[in-house]
């Protein structure tokens, strides 16, 4: 199956991403920060617009929703248990329902944590997940209305994914992640070289998303907080995996 996926910078450090499948000639975007650079985008493509896939309702990912759907009368697929807070939307999805693009299938994924219903969409034929603000390039996203344990779960649903998935978030926050990252492994050679690649792309202009799940559990700290080196890197040999990601979430908190 043919498909594209394509990283869209928006507002200062948010990405949207179309994903198309070629074959069929449908094309979806996930998450709206911007509706302009978006329709700048499909427009040098000469693609259409067919849906907008939300993972959560923070302003920097659905703000340009309702202008976009004005333009391209896209339809709206976002989260049920999020749909109070979300744009008004045309399919209501749960974990477990799957999403179509053409001919992708999309499973959707809760990932709260980061907000309560947030949602993940992994598209296996485009060997893809978008998970916006839970997994992020060498991060995850702050706990504003989950919990440690909540958070935790939902990374470790990520974590079960095929390694060479791409994982497509939402923020250009990388190179600040791997600074904080380093404070953790500071003698992790693979983390070492990523961050030196990170910043030889900031210098450049160019994205640092997406990464692959290979990459984040070789170098991503929260992701690695189950693993007993970082847990000893840290001075909490022996304990939980979520306490590890606590302390590991809280240092960062502060960082």
């Amino acid at each position: 199956m043919a498909f594209q996926i394509v990283t869209i910078p928006c507002l200062s450090d948010n990405y949207a991403f179309l994903l198309r499948d070629s074959d069929a000639g449908v094309t979806a975007v996930i998450d709206v920060p911007d509706h302009q650079p978006i329709l700048a985008e499909l427009e040098t493509r000469g693609w259409k617009l067919d849906q907008i896939i939300l993972t959560h309702h923070h302003f920097d990912h659905i703000e340009g929703v309702a202008p976009l759907v004005e333009a391209t009368g896209a339809k709206v697929i976002g989260g049920k248990a999020d749909a109070h807070r979300l744009p008004k939307l045309d399919t209501q999805v749960s974990e477990g329902d799957t999403v179509m693009v053409g001919g992708l299938k999309g499973h959707v994924i809760d990932v709260s944590g980061h907000t309560v219903g947030h949602l993940a969409f992994h598209f296996p034929e485009a060997n893809a997940v978008f998970t916006a603000d839970s997994l992020m390039a060498l991060g995850c996203g702050r706990i504003f209305e989950g919990d440690p344990e909540m958070m935790w779960a939902s990374l470790s649903k990520l974590v079960a994914l095929p390694p060479e998935t791409t994982v497509c978030s939402g923020h250009e926050y990388t190179a600040s992640n791997a600074k904080f990252a380093l404070t953790i492994e500071p003698g992790n050679a693979d983390l070492q070289a990523r961050a030196k690649a990170v910043d030889a792309a900031v210098a450049a202009g160019t994205p640092t998303v997406p990464s692959t799940l290979a990459e984040e559990l070789a170098t991503n700290p929260f992701l690695r907080a189950r693993l007993p080196e970082v847990k000893a890197a840290i001075g909490m040999e022996g304990a939980s995996d979520v306490a590890t990601f606590t302390e590991i979430r809280a240092r960062k908190d502060n960082f």
